[in-house]
């Protein structure tokens, strides 16, 4: 069992920027696949970004690619999303996940979540 610690959700201006950080909350044993999925109010849960376990390959999806980046930290298993350029429709609880290498929302471990508004 992983449990998952998201922090850095708040308030930002359009155009303005807010850096994500998803971290275990015991040490983990082995490295998982990482990834960052966000649910806006009355839509399902949507995947946002993902890199895996190797570090060796990230992805996006098309509507942040160019806008948001996805990275490891020094300890295991700690990714952050750096979000630039926000725009109103980035407004939503953002789900770290890990333990999902397809990410395909339906498997490995979740956080609570933390809210994003992004205001025009």
């Amino acid at each position: 069992q992983v449990q998952l610690v998201e922090s850095g959700g708040g308030l930002a201006q359009s155009g303005g920027s807010l850096r994500l950080s998803c971290a275990p909350s015991a040490r983990t044993s082995i490295p998982y696949s990482m990834g960052w999925f966000r649910q806006a109010p009355g839509m399902e849960r949507e995947f946002v970004a993902g890199i895996l376990w190797n570090g060796r390959n990230t992805v996006y999806a098309d509507s942040v690619k160019g806008r948001f980046t996805l990275s490891r930290g020094n300890v295991q298993n700690t990714v952050y999303l750096q979000m630039n350029s926000l725009k109103p429709e980035d407004t939503a609880v953002y789900f770290c996940n890990a333990g999902d290498s397809t990410w395909s929302g339906k498997a490995g471990y979740w956080g609570q979540g933390t809210q994003v508004t992004v205001s025009s």
